[in-house]
């Protein structure tokens, strides 16, 4: 166990707790460890990496709206293997911060209460983090916390792109664009700006491709608009998200079909994007396996959704000089990026087959007049750095 100074990560999904562990010097947060807890399993799992080390474990506390137990079995788990004496910090992912959020902040109870009037802008992930928030605050009463804001990075987006066309009184109450995965876009146009500046320095579209899934138009490193919009429903097709959809389509779920609110909540976050489409699976690596027909049309209206996205942004930056695909998709899952560039030849986006074939890191051909990356994303490590700079900063 190493006595340095340490720092916690907390990145929640819907079922799952990433965890990073760095150590923090001058040079800043360098990560030594990740976990990661799946709340979908009974007991919880726990998967720890320290180094080329993998060690994995049960939770035996209950998962629910408590997870005190949770983080302090958690904790101690986490003791065997790294001295958490030495824990400075823990960051959190958050995933909406609405207007007020614009940058990474120091956690105290009259944010933590402004993050939960939030929740209802992003229900399936703002309760889980804030959960970890009050569970780390009792275990730990003193140590820091920190929140990173999934919609802060798109604030440099301009007043025009995140207007709907709804009364101007509705946009002036916040019914507005706000963006998602900011962390992740974050993280690539900083990668991006070390490995290709030229390209950075242009018009660069991010595929951030998971379970869910957004694209980010870049000018110059900064958002300029983002797939998702006022809600984590928006935008392309995810695993059992719906994407963007016509409101004439709820009006007539919720009147002549007789939906109730609670029914069309649960089938658009859960029952609805890849899922939906296909009755099979909502997760890729499924669909490209299976022969059936429905799973090749949930693939195929997948990459025709994202292609269009991709024209669409391309004319708010007025061009397009380079693509990123990160996240789980995006990273590993040539067929989907071979599928998606194919439709994008008329913005002169040519694929080196072979490159695609192994990942990159660059999958354009030398020739083609948009650069074309595979770049895996780190969330954690933007949490921490943004940790690191809030604490400094005090």
């Amino acid at each position: 166990m190493t006595d340095a100074k340490l720092l916690l990560t907390f990145n929640a999904g819907s079922s799952t707790l990433k965890i990073g562990l760095f150590q923090c010097d001058v040079n800043g947060a360098r990560r030594i460890g990740k976990g990661l807890v799946d709340f979908s399993r009974r007991p919880l799992s726990l998967h720890l990496t320290e180094g080329p080390a993998v060690f994995d474990t049960f939770i035996h506390a209950e998962g629910g709206e408590d997870l005190r137990n949770v983080i302090a079995e958690t904790f101690e788990t986490l003791g065997r293997h790294f001295n958490m004496d030495a824990v400075r910090a823990v960051g959190h992912r958050v995933v909406h911060g609405g207007e007020r959020f614009v940058g990474p902040i120091r956690l105290d109870e009259t944010s933590i209460g402004d993050i939960d009037q939030l929740t209802a802008l992003a229900p399936l992930h703002q309760p889980q983090a804030l959960r970890l928030i009050r569970a780390v605050k009792h275990l730990r009463p003193t140590l820091a916390q920190t929140a990173s804001f999934d919609t802060a990075f798109h604030a440099t987006q301009s007043d025009l792109v995140r207007r709907f066309a709804l009364p101007r009184a509705l946009h002036d109450q916040g019914i507005k664009r706000y963006g998602f995965h900011g962390l992740s876009h974050a993280f690539i146009a900083t990668e991006l700006r070390a490995r290709a500046p030229k390209v950075a320095a242009g018009k660069v579209i991010v595929a951030h491709l998971g379970s869910g899934a957004s694209l980010c138009a870049l000018d110059g490193g900064e958002s300029r608009d983002c797939s998702m919009g006022f809600s984590t429903l928006d935008g392309i097709p995810m695993a059992t998200r719906c994407g963007a959809l016509d409101p004439g389509v709820l009006l007539h779920l919720l009147g002549p079909k007789g939906r109730t609110l609670r029914n069309l909540e649960e089938m658009l976050y859960h029952r609805s994007g890849l899922l939906g489409v296909s009755g099979i699976s909502g997760d890729t690596r499924d669909l490209l396996k299976d022969e059936r027909t429905e799973a090749r049309e949930a693939i195929d209206l997948l990459a025709l959704r994202i292609a269009g996205e991709i024209g669409r942004m391309a004319a708010t930056l007025g061009g397009l000089d380079g693509i990123v695909f990160t996240a789980g998709i995006g990273e590993h899952q040539p067929e989907i990026r071979a599928a998606i560039c194919g439709r994008l030849r008329w913005l002169g986006v040519a694929l080196d087959d072979n490159a695609n074939a192994t990942s990159g890191p660059i999958i354009s051909t030398s020739a083609s007049p948009v650069a074309t990356f595979v770049i895996a994303t780190d969330e954690e490590q933007i949490i921490a750095n943004e940790a690191l700079s809030v604490l400094a900063a005090e």
